[in-house]
């Protein structure tokens, strides 16, 4: 486990709010699933933050959802379709790619 993560969870008092990074450690999950939790509605942030800006997230909705077995099903059923549909749209467009198409006509 990374030192900084091992040390933020074992705070007596954790912070009121948490940046992605932080938010990701204490739920389990990598930091590039938050985005899709926010995305999906799963997850909100605070205030009403402009895309390109930082986002925090109260610690007191996090230990909730923490807690909340069936909001932890639905968030990895969310994280997993979203790869899942990701790579099913890499992989249609691999095989119409001008790569693809010449070493099909090799193989020919």
């Amino acid at each position: 486990m990374d030192p900084q993560r091992e040390k933020f969870l074992n705070l007596k008092h954790l912070l009121a709010r948490m940046n992605v990074e932080e938010a990701a450690g204490y739920l389990g999950m990598s930091p590039h699933d938050i985005p899709i939790l926010v995305a999906n509605g799963l997850l909100k942030p605070l205030g009403n933050p402009v895309q390109s800006s930082v986002k925090y997230f109260a610690t007191v909705t996090l230990q909730e959802l923490w807690a909340d077995t069936k909001w932890l099903h639905r968030a990895s059923a969310t994280i997993r379709e979203h790869w899942s549909e990701k790579n099913a749209r890499k992989s249609k467009q691999s095989e119409f790619s001008p790569i693809a198409e010449s070493a099909a006509m090799q193989r020919a």
